[in-house]
């Protein structure tokens, strides 16, 4: 229930990530060059009738006229600029609030444009600003209530009394915590949105990383079969058009091969997500790799039998003797090469070897080919050796879990 509601737009996702409309990547235009028409008319709106139906309750106080009316709308248009210049616009509420209060029209919603501009302020940096305002305009009205309501409007005012400066000091405080908390939470958004972006760029790096090694994997393989066979077909072409047309067959069903596996792995591209309409291949197709190896005339002797691996290490395990398999066509002047496959309750050692000699400068594996056996090993928690022999020749060990830690968790 709680993951659903994080996926979704519920109040989880909400708290932790901020609302939609807040800061979104796709938004044409940045948030700090918008204008908050909506919510600054709401407030003003707010902030006029509010104090219209306070000055009825308030008969004592200077009458709401003109003047009073323009301090107030000023006060609320200033709201805004309050995301382009908060500083600014947090001493210009906090001043036009002051000069009503001074003039000794009624209390009411007027400091919600305070309270509005300093949680701006906070949650974008100015802190200082936005604290050095509001407490000017609480000193303000410590004068005006104490002390010089003497020589102002309106005549004969009592003035006020430490009580009720405490509880406006009461109210200044609860604002301040109020933008500290949005400064907090808007901080924490940032960074949540920063994770969860790179966590995406990183699994789309993986994705790309596993389809490049797919496709290397598959025509690398496949095109050396093809590149050996045609070879050999255009020596025999005059000479022994029977051995040329087994060639071509071969070549054909290579390639026929590889445009199936390349095909599958674009599939998963178009439909991200999709089960694949094949299943992946596993050392059950071990005698398959042979046959196309003794295409490519490699003679493979097989030893031991694989024990039954979850279809990630079987996957990986096909594609490493693949590659193995391969690197001996292209580079080793050896026609012959050994799998030796020994396993245990939890691993699976796979060793592949040819007699050598190296052909090429690239023939101790220097290429992406033995890189993408390394990583495929480390994703499953698994290794890799690979370099030539004392005794000559080259050897491809690898040591894989029979089950990866994914698949542990799920069962």
């Amino acid at each position: 229930m709680e993951e659903q509601r994080v996926r979704g737009h519920g109040p989880v996702r909400w708290w932790r990530y901020g609302p939609p409309w807040w800061d979104r990547p796709d938004d044409v235009e940045p948030r700090a060059a918008r204008l908050p028409w909506r919510s600054t008319v709401l407030f003003t709106l707010v902030v006029l009738v509010g104090s219209n139906f306070a000055a009825h309750g308030q008969p004592h106080r200077v009458p709401l006229d003109g003047y009073a009316r323009g301090l107030l709308l000023a006060a609320s248009v200033l709201l805004l600029w309050r995301h382009r210049t908060p500083a600014s616009v947090v001493f210009g509420t906090a001043a036009a609030t002051l000069v009503y209060l001074g003039a000794g029209y009624p209390y009411g919603p007027v400091f919600l444009t305070v309270a509005v501009s300093c949680c701006t302020a906070v949650a974008d940096g100015h802190r200082r600003a936005a604290w050095t305002a509001v407490g000017l305009l609480w000193a303000g009205h410590i004068l005006i209530a104490l002390w010089l309501y003497r020589w102002l409007p309106p005549a004969g005012d009592a003035g006020g009394t430490i009580g009720q400066e405490i509880v406006i000091a009461t109210w200044v405080l609860a604002i301040g915590a109020l933008s500290e908390l949005a400064r907090v939470r808007r901080e924490q958004w940032v960074r949540e949105r920063a994770d969860r972006a790179q966590a995406a760029r990183r699994r789309a790096d993986e994705e790309r990383l596993r389809i490049a090694r797919e496709l290397h994997d598959v025509l690398a393989h496949s095109i050396s079969v093809i590149n050996v066979q045609a070879a050999m077909g255009l020596a025999l072409l005059d000479r022994d058009p029977e051995q040329a047309r087994a060639a071509l067959t071969t070549i054909k069903a290579a390639s026929k091969e590889a445009l199936g596996e390349v095909r599958q792995v674009l599939d998963t591209l178009r439909a991200p997500g999709a089960a694949p309409r094949a299943p992946a291949p596993g050392l059950d197709r071990l005698p398959e790799l042979v046959e196309q190896a003794a295409g490519a005339g490699l003679t493979v002797a097989v030893e031991g039998t694989a024990p039954k691996l979850a279809p990630g290490a079987g996957l990986a395990a096909f594609r490493i003797v693949q590659e193995a398999l391969t690197n001996v066509v292209r580079h080793s002047g050896s026609r012959q090469a050994r799998v030796r496959l020994d396993g245990d309750a939890a691993t699976l050692r796979l060793r592949v070897d040819d007699d050598g000699p190296a052909t090429g400068a690239d023939a101790c594996g220097s290429g992406n080919g033995l890189a993408g056996m390394r990583e495929r090993a480390a994703a499953l928690g698994g290794t890799i050796e690979a370099g030539p022999r004392p005794d000559g020749g080259f050897q491809v060990l690898a040591v894989l879990p029979l089950r990866t830690k994914a698949e542990e968790d799920d069962r």
